[in-house]
């Protein structure tokens, strides 16, 4: 019999345009060309060279992809997703650089900038000469930013930042820093230059996930900024959150790629190793593995895709996107988990990716919003209350 690869089960690739597989097939060779051959390596260090990666997915367009002008490619929202389901096929870390720097930075000041900060920031940003990061989560208030820490003050014409912002993707090597802070008048916005005065990041180290991935702490000590930094369209709770939807889109599509990869290395693994006189891919448990993980991973495609496509014509519900990141992010661990089975004590070693996976998933599973975060925001939409801190 023909063999089919995982996501060629149903046919699923008649749902995609000509342009859609282009820019698939493009970010799957980047993966592969600039991500995968080191990524092992990459793990083991704790290491990732974000800048030289950042100028390599400038130059194809991939930062920023999906919004218009300033040097963005203007890309569909299915074209992005299909982007960072090959990125993070290679590896979640690599897939969060492009998102907290598309999803996050450049979408904030994109939204949220003047017209003065956008042509400071986002060309350089596209093209991946100039780094970005988003200072929203603090050490003590996560799942609930509203009431974070970070204070915005004025003092004359200019603002006063104080505070400290935790567990910042990009946070060591970025050049602008979108900060979220509470003033007399709400939440508020910044784009803060790291250069500037009382601004410091610190290298968080000691993880066990998204290991290639520059991870930062942040602290603001009276950083002053002119009124020309605050984002002028930025206004309450929403404005982050927005952003947040942003990058969990791209999640969604994500995630599904690091469960793909592992699948795909179990059944390469499982084909070829031999216990009592035949594949492992030969008895009736492994069978049912992976045929269970295969159409849970095609029902989280399928999800995906409709998503992107109502994303580009009507727009997405925050209910939409909770609904799609916690499904994906959900399976795609317990995908991994049950591929680390078929490997058996191979599943643990660093040539697999398996064990990779599962590990930058735990992080994926809780950041831009944990799954009870997102069991939430489902339950509100269906019920109409607001069970939040209850």
């Amino acid at each position: 019999m023909a063999v089919v690869s995982p996501l060629d089960l149903l046919d699923l690739d008649a749902l995609l345009t000509d342009e859609e597989r282009d820019v698939r097939a493009l970010a799957r060779r980047v993966g592969d060309d600039r991500v995968r051959p080191y990524i092992a390596d990459w793990y083991e260090r704790g290491e990732v060279p974000v800048r030289e990666l950042a100028l390599e997915f400038g130059k194809l367009g991939l930062l920023g992809m999906h919004l218009t002008g300033y040097g963005c490619a203007g890309a569909s929202a299915v074209a992005y997703g299909l982007a960072c389901l090959e990125l993070e096929a290679a590896d979640s870390g690599v897939r969060s650089l492009v998102s907290v720097q598309g999803s996050l930075a450049m979408y904030a000041i994109w939204k949220f900038g003047s017209e003065e900060q956008k042509q400071r920031w986002l060309p350089g940003m596209a093209a991946g000469e100039l780094i970005g990061c988003f200072g929203l989560t603090e050490p003590d208030h996560g799942s609930d930013p509203g009431n974070m820490a970070t204070r915005a003050r004025r003092d004359g014409d200019d603002w006063i930042l104080t505070g400290g912002k935790m567990w910042i993707t990009n946070a060591p090597v970025a050049d602008v820093a979108v900060i979220w802070a509470r003033a007399e008048e709400g939440m508020v916005g910044f784009a803060v230059p790291t250069s500037t005065a009382g601004f410091s990041a610190r290298e968080v180290r000691l993880k066990l996930s998204l290991r290639a991935s520059a991870t930062g702490e942040i602290t603001l000590d009276d950083v002053r900024l002119p009124e020309s930094a605050r984002l002028p369209e930025a206004r309450g709770l929403k404005a982050p959150l927005s952003c947040l939807n942003q990058a969990r889109f791209g999640i969604i599509w994500g995630a599904l790629g690091a469960a793909r990869d592992c699948l795909e290395t179990a059944i390469s693994y499982a084909t070829s190793r031999e216990q009592f006189g035949r594949p492992i891919a030969g008895f009736q448990l492994t069978q049912a593995k992976l045929a269970d993980m295969a159409l849970e991973l095609q029902k989280g495609y399928l999800l995906a895709v409709h998503l992107g496509r109502r994303c580009d014509s009507v727009g997405l519900r925050p209910e939409q996107v909770s609904a799609g990141k916690l499904n994906s992010v959900r399976e795609a661990i317990k995908i991994a988990r049950e591929c680390r089975t078929i490997l058996g004590a191979n599943g643990i070693s660093g040539e697999y990716p398996v064990l990779r996976h599962a590990n930058n998933l735990e992080s994926v599973l809780t950041y831009e919003g944990t799954s009870e975060i997102h069991q939430l925001v489902i339950g509100q939409a269906l019920t109409g209350l607001n069970a939040f801190g209850g």
